[in-house]
């Protein structure tokens, strides 16, 4: 015979939930006298740290060439297909460039993948969370609007070297 479990026998200000309500509520008004956090946006900037992932940016060196080698393997590691990437050979030192490099910014999810398998440091997420679009074709980064030089990317490519 099994061992029959004893009830816990609750008391009359338990039954009528009287002490979880008095939590809740002291719970509610010290939040309502906290200072508030919100900032205006348009107004007032929201300045991220070096951590924050924001839009996905190729690295422009200071000489004006791009660090992407086109591997590929950002647009192999991306969950839902957003990067694009076609290589091209050149005769300089890189052997390959990429001749076009897009990012669908509607598929984006900001997860960072393409960032962590970059062996070149070529691809980081920046700052940037002002994306807004009027239409589709809106939304289709191409190398015009990612390359940003690598001087306003430092502190970003600094934070991924200290944890690699």
């Amino acid at each position: 015979m099994g061992v029959k479990k004893r009830e816990k026998d609750f008391t009359v200000w338990e039954r009528i939930y009287i002490p979880e309500i008095v939590k809740g509520l002291s719970l509610t008004l010290k939040s309502m006298f906290k200072p508030k956090f919100t900032m205006k946006y348009p107004e007032e900037k929201f300045i991220p740290s070096a951590s924050y992932r924001g839009r996905p940016v190729l690295v422009m060196e200071n000489n004006g060439e791009e660090r992407c080698v086109a591997c590929g393997l950002c647009s192999r590691v991306c969950p839902p297909l957003a990067i694009e990437v076609q290589a091209s050979e050149t005769e300089r030192e890189k052997e390959r460039y990429p001749e076009k490099f897009e990012i669908n910014m509607l598929r984006c999810i900001f997860c960072g993948f393409c960032e962590e398998v970059c062996p070149e440091e070529a691809i980081v997420m920046s700052k940037d969370y002002d994306l807004a679009f009027t239409n589709r074709a809106d939304a289709i980064y191409g190398k015009d609007k990612l390359l940003v030089p690598v001087n306003q990317l430092y502190d970003r490519i600094e934070f991924l070297r200290q944890y690699k």
